[in-house]
């Protein structure tokens, strides 16, 4: 007797709905006409919360990517100006990547589109829906149960 996969069936379902948030958040992207493609958009998220410009090693490490991938993420922000290459103050062999106004501003962008793509995928949802499927993602997220309030 066959008996269904049940967690094929919901790695189906995940990754169809991965794929959905990344084509839903590219259209709010380019509806907003920033030209950041969603790898410069999770470069430019992952820099921002640094207190002082951090390296490319850093960032690569951070993204989980080969220096390389960072390199070529970083010149194509540079050359939109979103963000610059700054020598480190201590060793001038080493670069560090610093947000520019123009990032900054599209950062502020770029989160408003994320928000407007969440939007889109919940919609469907009622609110009781949304506080069951905010559980569930931070069990897979964290690995645990969310500890109740």
């Amino acid at each position: 007797m066959n008996t269904p996969d049940a967690d094929g069936v919901l790695a189906e379902q995940l990754l169809r709905l991965t794929r959905r948030v990344h084509r839903i958040q590219k259209r709010h992207l380019e509806q907003r006409g920033l030209g950041i493609t969603p790898a410069q958009s999770r470069l430019l998220r992952t820099l921002a919360p640094y207190a002082s410009p951090p390296r490319m090693a850093d960032l690569a490490e951070r993204l989980e990517v080969v220096p390389r991938a960072v390199t070529t993420l970083v010149d194509g922000l540079e050359a939109s100006g979103k963000v610059r290459r700054v020598p480190d103050p201590t060793n001038r062999r080493v670069i560090r990547i610093e947000l520019t106004d123009d990032g900054r501003r599209a950062l502020r962008e770029l989160r408003g589109a994320r928000r407007a793509a969440a939007e889109d995928i919940l919609a469907p949802l009622t609110d009781e829906q949304r506080k069951v499927l905010g559980g569930l993602l931070d069990t897979l997220v964290d690995g645990m149960p969310a500890m109740e309030d």
